[in-house]
Formats: structure tokens, C-alpha cells, sequence
């Protein structure tokens, strides 16, 4: 019997609150590290934030010696090759994750890096497919705002109504300062909770290891890619781990 694949979005309507980035560090993490199957469907029409990125990825593995290296260990490790990434428009979505679905080995997880507005019915009909929704929120008002009007609306549109195959939208602090007092995050946790929303156990620091790709040249640790998974030292303490896990014991993966 065929596995049915998970159709999971990091979503907001905020651009800034890190979506794409949490999108392809999960997919790397579980497909280079976990062993998990991945396909992604890159849906920021008409830039492809992450089809670009892997073709930056794949230029810099071809000129930088030290990454080709990196990548021609792993993948004797691993035996096979990247996971695959394809653009469409947001509203295309389901039809181009299709031929991962109905493939003789279809992967685990689809991916879906989505734009966040509520007001395009094919985008609605799109976001109603997911099977679970990741919201990334950081302490700042506008986001906040944003964020949580976005997790709102779909909730009391998609989720408690029983009009969407959601299972479920969980929050995620994401760029938190550790320096920050606690109570902001309590009393905006207090708000979610009233509103019947969850918010993930792990957060993630506010750090620029999250913006550290690949080079031309060097043998700098990188922590974002599509070809490799994050370099362990930068790992450490970056909670990618953590929300790993957490993400697999809500879908039970």
C-alpha cells in the first residue's frame, strides 16, 4: 500500500516572519539528516525564493571545492540526490505536487512555501488542502497582528468548520531575543490560547546562522540550503533540532 505524503506549509501573511527559511531548513533536516522523503513546491510567484536558491546552491557546489566535497560525501552516505523543488502559482500548488503524490515512491513530507493572502479563492482552496499549517510569529506588533489575524481566519473559516483537510495550525515564535522579558510572550500566549490557537514547545532564536548559505569559495559552515543539511556546530543551539522532532510527534511521522 502507497503512503499517503503530508502536505505541510510554514505560513503567514507577513513577509519577514522567516516562512521560507523555516521551509527549507525543515525540508533539509529531514530529508539529509532524518532519512525522510521530501518534495517542495515553491508557490512565492513570480521570484521562487527557493528555486533560486537551489540554483545558488548548485553554483557554489560546482565551484567551491569544499562543498563539492561535502556533497559527494553525502550523498555516497545517503545514495540518492536532492530533494526535488518546483515553482508554481499558489494557486496551482496541489496540481504541480501531483506527480510527487501519484509517483510509485511517493516522499513523506510536500512541502509548501505559500504566499499569505486570504483574499484569492484559488490560494484558499489551496491552503484548505494543507494537512497541517506552521504559523511562525515573533514579538513584534505588526507581525503579531498580521500573524494572528491570518491563523484566525483560517481557523474559524477551514479548521473548526470541518471545510478543509487541516488537522491542525500550530504557532511558532521564531526570532526570539533571548534578552527580551518573558512577560510580552505571556501575555500574547494568553491571547492565542483565548482565540483557541496553539503555539509550539520550541522557539527559535533571533540569530544570523539562519541567513548563513554557501559560498563561491571558503569552507565556511553554512546552516541554510537546499543541498546540504545545516552544519552541525551551527546547529547547536539553533532549536531546528527541536521543532523537528515536535513537527514529527504532531503529524505522528
Amino acid at each position: 500500500m502507497k503512503k499517503e505524503p503530508l502536505f505541510i506549509a510554514f505560513s503567514t501573511q507577513k513577509g519577514g516572519a522567516g516562512k521560507t527559511t523555516l521551509t527549507v531548513l525543515m525540508a533539509s533536516y529531514l530529508y539529509y539528516v532524518k532519512g525522510y522523503d521530501v518534495a517542495v513546491v515553491d508557490c512565492d510567484y513570480p521570484q521562487f525564493s527557493l528555486k533560486d536558491m537551489r540554483e545558488r546552491d548548485l553554483k557554489n557546489i560546482e565551484r567551491n571545492p569544499h562543498l563539492r566535497r561535502a556533497a559527494y560525501e553525502q550523498f555516497k552516505r545517503l545514495g540518492k540526490r536532492a530533494y526535488p523543488i518546483v515553482g508554481s502559482r499558489p494557486d496551482h500548488a496541489v496540481e504541480a505536487a501531483r506527480p510527487f503524490v501519484e509517483s510509485e515512491t511517493p516522499p513523506d513530507f510536500v512541502f509548501f512555501d505559500l504566499t499569505g493572502t486570504v483574499n484569492n479563492m484559488g490560494l484558499i482552496k489551496t491552503v484548505a488542502t494543507m494537512d497541517y499549517i506552521f504559523c511562525p510569529i515573533a514579538a513584534d506588533r505588526f507581525i503579531m497582528e498580521s500573524s494572528l489575524k491570518y491563523a484566525g481566519i483560517l481557523n474559524d473559516t477551514l479548521v473548526t468548520t470541518g471545510k478543509s483537510n487541516i488537522k491542525g495550525i500550530r504557532l511558532l515564535w521564531n526570532m526570539v531575543d533571548r534578552r527580551e522579558k518573558t512577560d510580552l510572550y505571556d501575555i500574547y500566549e494568553k491571547v492565542i490560547a483565548g482565540m483557541g490557537l496553539e503555539v509550539l514547545k520550541t522557539s527559535l532564536p533571533d540569530s544570523k546562522r539562519f541567513r548563513k548559505e554557501g559560498a563561491e569559495e571558503g569552507d565556511r559552515p553554512l546552516f541554510r540550503s537546499t543541498l546540504l543539511p545545516p552544519d552541525r556546530t551551527l546547529a547547536k543551539g539553533s532549536g531546528i533540532d527541536a521543532l523537528a522532532e515536535e513537527i514529527l510527534e504532531i503529524v505522528n511521522r
